[in-house]
């Protein structure tokens, strides 16, 4: 059994939190709020009132967070942050989805620091951490990705290392990238399929039983029509990762169909469809 740290709480973070408690794991949890953190609790965890001395003596820190800034606060805060509480030996593994830029940097504070890091994305959503068959991307030393592993397959179904750190945050936001176009796509061709009249529904699964078109356009081209916008990847979520994509292009220009994609997730924002799963953002092109 090991003494892991758990930071962030939020829908993903708690999901992995709790596979590692009923994996028989030793948790200590940090959460800005305090809900996530009592129902974790009710579950068997430990409940820091900071990053540091949640990482005291944990022997893997993860960090589950939104974006850039609320990870290097939590890494890096000179009075609260993990990194200073770590012992030597353990782990930090940095699981959000986050820039290169930033990745890149907080690799090299742990190195200055003497301490081990790994980065670790995940793909997936809600359910598949709720079934502990999320996918890891894994950036870092070979030698902590092999110990670290077991750890991960606690919450994951597969683990694939990438090369050093940097390379995970670049694989989960092509990852992401590739998602976001096939949404933004699946979003126009709904529109055109219906003004034109014909039954969209019946095209589609036809289209579907195609190699051109992914299991996952299939299912977002099913959300469109039902009109199930549950949240399981929110818009904002998927704004914010096109915007970490563009930020390592040599510019926009250079991309413009990432350019354009970004910019129809960020027009979904501005209408407040910010917090709905991102296919809504179909709504944007209803006639």
């Amino acid at each position: 059994m090991s003494h892991i740290a758990f930071l962030g709480l939020g829908a993903m973070g708690s999901r992995m939190a709790s596979r590692l408690l009923q994996a028989g794991q030793q948790v200590t949890v940090w959460n800005r709020s305090s809900a996530a953190s009592e129902a974790l609790a009710k579950l068997g965890a430990q409940i820091a009132p900071t990053p540091r001395a949640a990482a005291q003596s944990a022997d893997f820190v993860i960090t589950m967070v939104r974006d850039d800034e609320a990870s290097r606060q939590i890494w890096l805060d000179t009075e609260s942050g993990a990194l200073m509480g770590m012992r030597h030996g353990s782990i930090a593994i940095e699981s959000s989805t986050l820039s290169h830029r930033w990745v890149v940097e907080l690799g090299q504070a742990f190195k200055a620091a003497g301490m081990l890091f790994l980065e670790a994305p995940v793909s997936g959503s809600r359910p598949q951490a709720d079934a502990g068959q999320l996918i890891y991307f894994v950036g870092g030393d070979a030698v902590v990705v092999k110990q670290a592993e077991p750890l991960l397959a606690l919450m994951g179904g597969a683990i694939h290392p990438v090369g050093p750190v940097g390379s995970a945050a670049m694989t989960k936001l092509t990852t992401n990238a590739l998602l976001g176009i096939q949404v933004t796509a699946m979003a126009e061709l709904v529109n055109i399929l219906q003004r034109s009249g014909a039954d969209t529904a019946q095209i589609l699964q036809a289209v579907a039983g195609t190699v051109v078109c992914s299991p996952f356009a299939k299912r977002a081209a099913d959300s469109m029509l039902a009109g199930d916008f549950t949240p399981q990847f929110p818009v904002e979520l998927v704004e914010k990762d096109f915007a970490y994509v563009l930020a390592s292009a040599a510019s926009p220009k250079s991309v413009p169909t990432l350019a354009a994609a970004h910019q129809v997730f960020a027009d979904a924002v501005t209408q407040g469809l910010g917090n709905e799963h991102l296919t809504s953002v179909v709504k944007l092109f209803a006639q």
